[in-house]
Formats: structure tokens, C-alpha cells, sequence
């Protein structure tokens, strides 16, 4: 059997993705009622980290770690992928020791050319592309709190980077509406757009995205490695702030999440942040472990 990758959301099918959602939600249930049971031992998985963070991490370490399995940190000072390795050489090598791995880095082709060469699955922990272990905490999250997310209006507000991407991927894979706003020059990937066709949206306007939404979601205005371009974004993204007058326009019990972490006062006001009536993103982070634990289950199954 072929091996299975997760690079981007469009690796699985919408009817795999469902499934892998489905069993999010259970796993989590197991975990909370004491039933889970260690179906990783003596499996480990290799986490590659080229770009820092925090909730990758520790929610793919603990969710090895629940399951009965082990993890192995790997940062470009640990390993010969800080050394000039050619990526293709680490694929084949780090693939034939561990079960699976994760890799959290720059390019997408990076992730794409280590895939190719390894012998194990290969998950996407964040390119700057595409993003698509948040769009499954992301969507769990809802069907936890609305059900099904299909045929229902999404709203993102702001920079048309890696979330965002995977914002278009999923409305694609999972059958919703987009309303995408942007300020002029920060679009997300035009062929991404072309090829959602007419359920994705884009205007200028947050007001005219958020209208109607049934969920309404955004990111930092500057990403990992943009940090010198701060202040210029601050001003270009002047207006695009998701409060709790711009969740005035979207629809009844709209939800809104962030995939964090959030810089208070500038995408996102603190009041609507802290709102548990609205914000569900303490509920959409956690569950970065659940979905996860639950993509890695499908992946080795698949595989194998």
C-alpha cells in the first residue's frame, strides 16, 4: 500500500477528512473519560522544526506521549539539516528510524521534496504555504459547537498567508463558503482562488466578508519572518481589527477563532478574544491534540 502524506488538506479526501474529524471528536471523548488506550507503543514520531513554536510542539509530543509512543525533537542545530544536508538525504535516512514524521518549515516544497523521499507518513506542521493540522482543530471545533460546517459561510479577515490558504483548501475539501478580505497586495495564492471558483469571495472590505458569517476567523497581521515588516502592516491593516462591531454584521451565534497567538488590540480587540460567548479559541487550540492524534491514527492505518 502507498504511503500516506498530509502536505495540505487536499491530500485526503472530504469523506477522509470527515472521518479524520469524527475521530478527533471521539479520541478527545476517550481522553476525557479515561478509555484511551496506548495504540502508539513502540512508535515513534520524528518532529522537525525549522520555525519555532509553541502549540505544535507540545500538542503533537502529547499526543504521542497519550498514546503510548515516543517523539524525537530535531532543530537545525540538532541535526545535519542545519549543515547543508540535501533534504532528500535526511528523508531517507530519519524515514528508515522512526514511524512518522512531522516537519514544521519554510517552503512547501521543502515538506513536498522530503515526503518524496521518505519511507514513513509525512505531516505538514506549517509551511508558508499552507497550514492544515489548524484547519482540522479549526473545523472540529466548530462541528463540536454548530455541527457540520458544510454549506455554512466562513469569514477571514486579514493577511492572505498560510492560514488563509488552507482557509480556500478547506471550503474546497469540506464544501463551505469563503468571504476572504484583504487589504490590497496581501492576497492569499491566486491559483488557490481560481481553482475554489465561486465558493470563495474576495473584497477589501472586512465588513462585506464578515456580513452574513457564520464563523469569522483571522491571524496575526505579520508572520513568523515578517516581524521587520511590522509597523508597515499595522498601517496597511488599519480597519481590519475583527471586534465586536464587525461580529455586529456577521450571522446569529457567529463564532470567531484565531489560531493564536494573538496580538491583542491590533487583529483582534481583547473583549472579543476573552467573549466565551463568541471566542471558541481555547477550545480550537486544544484540539490541535485531538485532531492531530486522530490524522496521525489515519495516516499509519492508511499506510500501511
Amino acid at each position: 500500500m502507498a504511503i500516506r502524506h498530509f502536505l495540505s488538506l487536499r491530500d485526503l479526501s472530504p469523506a477522509e477528512l470527515s472521518q479524520v474529524i469524527d475521530l478527533a471528536i471521539e479520541m478527545k471523548a476517550a481522553k476525557l473519560e479515561g478509555r484511551q488506550e496506548p495504540i502508539f507503543a513502540g512508535k515513534v514520531l520524528g518532529m522537525i522544526f525549522e520555525k519555532s513554536s509553541t502549540r505544535t510542539r507540545v500538542s503533537f509530543e502529547a499526543g504521542m506521549a497519550q498514546l503510548g509512543g515516543d517523539s524525537i525533537f530535531l532543530s537545525p542545530n540538532d541535526t545535519q539539516l542545519g549543515r547543508g544536508e540535501p533534504i532528500e538525504d535526511s528523508a531517507r535516512v530519519i524515514s528508515r528510524m522512526v514511524d512518522m514524521v512531522m516537519i514544521r518549515t519554510h517552503g512547501q516544497d521543502i515538506a513536498e521534496r522530503f515526503a518524496a523521499y521518505s519511507k514513513v507518513p509525512v505531516i505538514n506542521a506549517l509551511t508558508n504555504e499552507y497550514h492544515p493540522c489548524q484547519l482540522l482543530a479549526d473545523v472540529q471545533t466548530y462541528v463540536e459547537h454548530r455541527g457540520s460546517i458544510q454549506g455554512k459561510t466562513v469569514a477571514w479577515i486579514g493577511d492572505g498567508n498560510n492560514m488563509c490558504n488552507s482557509w480556500i483548501n478547506g471550503a474546497i475539501q469540506f464544501d463551505f463558503n469563503l468571504q476572504i478580505a484583504c487589504p490590497a497586495g496581501y492576497e492569499p495564492m491566486a491559483n488557490l482562488l481560481a481553482e475554489a471558483g465561486d465558493r470563495v469571495t474576495l473584497t477589501q472590505d472586512p465588513v462585506v466578508a464578515a456580513t452574513g458569517a457564520d464563523l469569522v476567523t483571522t491571524d496575526v497581521f505579520a508572520s513568523m519572518g515578517q516581524e521587520q515588516e511590522q509597523q508597515e502592516r499595522l498601517a496597511k491593516f488599519t480597519g481590519f481589527q475583527v471586534n465586536h462591531q464587525l461580529m455586529s454584521h456577521a450571522a446569529k451565534n457567529a463564532l470567531f477563532m484565531h489560531c493564536l497567538p494573538a496580538h491583542r488590540e491590533e487583529e483582534v480587540s481583547a473583549e472579543l478574544l476573552e467573549d466565551k460567548s463568541i471566542s471558541v479559541v481555547w477550545d480550537e487550540a486544544e484540539n490541535r491534540l485531538h485532531a492531530q492524534k486522530a490524522l496521525m491514527v489515519f495516516l499509519l492505518q492508511a499506510s500501511t
